[in-house]
């Protein structure tokens, strides 16, 4: 008989006559005769090799061989025992892995809430997190290396061929150098501000957004001047700390306080000679995105309680298959 042919069954009997020292009460305490768990005891020690029990006329032992076993196999058939429930707690989203891509943005407060309460409500399912841009998230998805990501966009601009569920918005806010004379205004002026050298991410990290930004400066009839380049909105930030340029950054970075950094807000700007109303900035949406089709309880289970915790009413979803 091969090994890995023994069954549960045998390992079962094995534990009853090590625990009762007696094949007799063995058999009884498994609802047998004694025969069958004398035979079976027997094949098990011929597919081992090895003696199990020492057996005289007045007594049974065990040998070292089943001394070292006995734990081994109490965990097995504990393991065993425990398969059903633990199949329909994984059918059920309860227990699994889920490998979240997630922009830096997200990170400031929304993300650790929501690990910290989900994983205290689900603690058998593995929250992975990878901090990636949209682009490399979307690397990301075509390898098969994450389950879903939280990305930044435009509103209503997220990639194509993701569900998504759209979990915030919110709008762009001038991140600017404190000792800038710009920066004691009373109140901005944009043509001034549009100026001022930018500092912004590469198009490919975010191109609705960074097209967005874009926008503003042709609308006003002007080219952006670009000081630099930078992934990490908390980069970009250091790089307008230390006098780079003016940056457009999403409202929630303002809990980045980097000194040497003011942040100014739409209202702040005086409105345009033929405009009363306040400035309106570009403003953006992060999402939780996973791919179309996605058969995984755990997943599933995640985007409920993202969307139970952070789906607005205007946000467009598709529901993830179970």
């Amino acid at each position: 008989m091969n090994e890995a042919l023994i069954d549960l069954r045998a390992w079962r009997q094995f534990v009853a006559v090590a625990e009762e020292l007696h094949f007799g009460r063995a058999a009884q305490r498994l609802h047998m005769t004694q025969p069958p768990v004398t035979q079976a005891i027997a094949q098990l020690e011929k597919t081992l090799g090895v003696v199990l029990f020492d057996r005289t006329r007045r007594r049974v032992a065990l040998t070292p061989a089943s001394e070292a076993l006995l734990p081994d196999v109490r965990e097995l058939l504990a393991r065993a025992a425990a398969l059903p429930a633990r199949a329909r707690a994984a059918a059920a989203g309860q227990v699994g892995r889920v490998r979240i891509g997630f922009v830096s943005t997200v990170g400031f407060e929304q993300l650790p809430a929501w690990v910290r309460e989900f994983r205290a409500l689900c603690p058998e399912v593995a929250l992975e997190l990878v901090e990636a841009t949209g682009d490399v998230q979307l690397e990301a998805f075509a390898r098969g290396d994450i389950d879903a990501g939280l990305m930044l966009h435009s509103p209503g601009a997220a990639p194509p061929g993701l569900a998504r569920l759209a979990v915030s918005q919110e709008p762009l806010v001038l991140a600017m150098p404190e000792r800038h004379p710009l920066a004691r205004a009373e109140r901005l002026v944009l043509a001034d501000v549009l100026a001022e050298p930018l500092v912004i991410f590469p198009r490919r990290i975010v191109p609705s957004l960074h097209d967005a930004i874009f926008d503003l400066y042709h609308a006003a009839g002007r080219t952006p001047q670009l000081g630099q380049e930078a992934i990490q909105m908390q980069t970009i930030v250091n790089l307008v700390s230390g006098g780079i340029g003016v940056a457009w950054v999403p409202e929630s970075v303002t809990q980045f306080r980097r000194a040497g950094v003011v942040y100014r807000r739409a209202e702040e700007f005086a409105p345009a000679a033929r405009r009363r109303s306040a400035l309106e900035l570009p403003g953006c949406e992060t999402s939780l995105v996973w791919p179309e089709g996605t058969v995984d309880p755990a997943l599933a289970r995640f985007v409920d309680f993202v969307r139970e915790r952070g789906g607005g009413p205007d946000h467009r979803e598709e529901e993830v298959e179970r």
